[in-house]
């Protein structure tokens, strides 16, 4: 491997490790509001609030993803791997989550936008949930990182396999919930529960992202640091 594709695609790698890592932070961020939000302090501006600050997370989630896959499908070991609807749903999703949690936060239909959102929301997770396995189990990325041991890749498949599948649930979920939100059923709770889970769902999503990322960054920068005799 040349030294200039060596510096893109570490380049690459570590742009989605730490975007996974901003991505987890907007997850948190989205629970601490929902959570609040559920105590009774002003709940339908913090439902809001949350909203945007989630489509943001999605936001950035789908760019570090759109960015890696770039990398990878330029590869000759790509496979023909495709990030497929999964991040095009990330963009999507997100811009309209922020658009109606504006939306909300003037007034406008405040309940019923916010419970569209966190359908939107649920949709997404489940679309993109197979887009984080295909990244992190695609034969270019394992190439890139020969140097690393085969218990690493080994446990890396089984980490993302796992996230994934967990994000898919979280997403069903949120569909659930918001779809009883928007029939009027404890509409608020309902919103803010929906965002707590999906919040939850984008904290694992990302927090695994930048930690196999980066772990096998370093993993390979260091086996392939040349050895100084003398």
């Amino acid at each position: 491997m040349s030294m200039t594709s060596y510096s893109t695609s570490g380049a690459s790698t570590e742009a989605v490790g730490y975007g996974g890592f901003v991505d987890a932070l907007g997850g948190i961020a989205t629970i601490v509001l929902a959570i609040v939000g559920l105590s009774g302090v002003r709940s339908l501006d913090l439902l809001s609030i949350a909203t945007i600050v989630f489509g943001a997370a999605l936001l950035i989630q789908g760019g570090a993803m759109l960015s890696e896959f770039s990398v990878i499908e330029a590869t000759p070991q790509s496979n023909a791997v495709s990030a497929g609807g999964g991040v095009g749903a990330l963009f999507g999703v997100g811009v309209a989550g922020i658009i109606l949690g504006v939306l909300a936060l003037l007034g406008v239909e405040a309940a019923i936008l916010d419970a569209v959102a966190a359908i939107a929301f649920g949709g997404a997770l489940v679309v993109s949930a197979s887009a984080v396995w295909q990244l992190l189990t695609s034969r270019s990325m394992a190439s890139r990182f020969d140097g690393g041991t085969s218990m690493l890749r080994v446990v890396a498949s089984e980490v993302a396999t796992g996230s994934s599948s967990l994000q898919g649930m979280a997403g069903l979920a949120v569909i659930v919930l918001g779809i009883l939100a928007v029939s009027g059923v404890h509409s608020g709770g309902l919103n803010l529960i929906a965002l707590i889970v999906a919040g939850a769902a984008i904290v694992l999503t990302g927090s695994t992202l930048s930690g196999t990322m980066l772990g096998f960054m370093r993993s390979s920068a260091t086996s392939t640091a040349p050895s100084r005799i003398g």
